[in-house]
C-alpha cells in the first residue's frame, strides 16, 4: 500500500515537472501594446454616433408628371415623432424657384412643361434650417 502511494507520488511529481515545459508560455503585453488595442476598439454605439445623415434620390417621369423617391438616413419626416432629434421636411426647387415643401420622402409633381428642368431637393428641419443634405438633378419631361 505504501509502495502504491509512493509510485503515484513519483509519477505525479514527474508529470508536474514535465507538463509546464510543454505548455505555451503566456504572452505578456507591454503598456504600448495595450494602448494600441484600445485605440483600435470601436463599439457599435460609437459608430452610430459618428455616422452622418445621407440622402439618395430616385425619380421617374410619366408624361408631364414626375415621381420622386428620397432615401434619407438619420432624419425622420414624421412631424409627430419628436422622440428623435432629427425631424425634417423636403424643400423642392424647380428651375431655381421654390415650388413646394413635402413632409414625406416620396412625392409626385404634376403639370410640368416639356423640356429640361433643374430640380433641387433640400432637407431642412421644421424651422427651415438646412441639415446640409441636398441633391440637384436635371429632369427631362417628354409629354408624349
Amino acid at each position: 500500500m505504501w509502495m502504491e502511494k509512493m509510485m503515484i507520488f513519483l509519477i505525479s511529481f514527474l508529470l508536474l515537472g514535465i507538463l509546464p515545459g510543454c505548455l505555451p508560455k503566456p504572452k505578456i503585453f507591454s503598456v504600448p501594446d495595450i494602448q494600441l488595442l484600445k485605440e483600435k476598439t470601436v463599439s457599435a454605439s460609437d459608430q452610430l454616433i459618428t455616422k452622418k445623415p445621407s440622402m439618395s434620390v430616385r425619380y421617374q417621369t410619366n408624361g408631364n408628371s414626375l415621381l420622386v423617391e428620397c432615401v434619407v438616413s438619420g432624419i425622420t419626416f414624421r412631424e409627430m415623432d419628436h422622440s428623435k432629434e432629427n425631424v425634417g421636411k423636403l424643400v423642392i426647387w424647380l428651375d431655381g424657384k421654390k415650388k413646394q415643401e413635402a413632409s414625406a420622402a416620396a412625392f409626385i409633381m404634376k403639370g410640368l412643361s416639356n423640356g429640361k428642368h433643374q430640380l433641387k431637393l433640400e432637407v431642412v428641419n421644421l424651422q427651415n434650417q438646412p441639415y446640409g443634405l441636398s441633391k440637384e438633378l436635371e429632369i427631362n419631361i417628354h409629354n408624349d
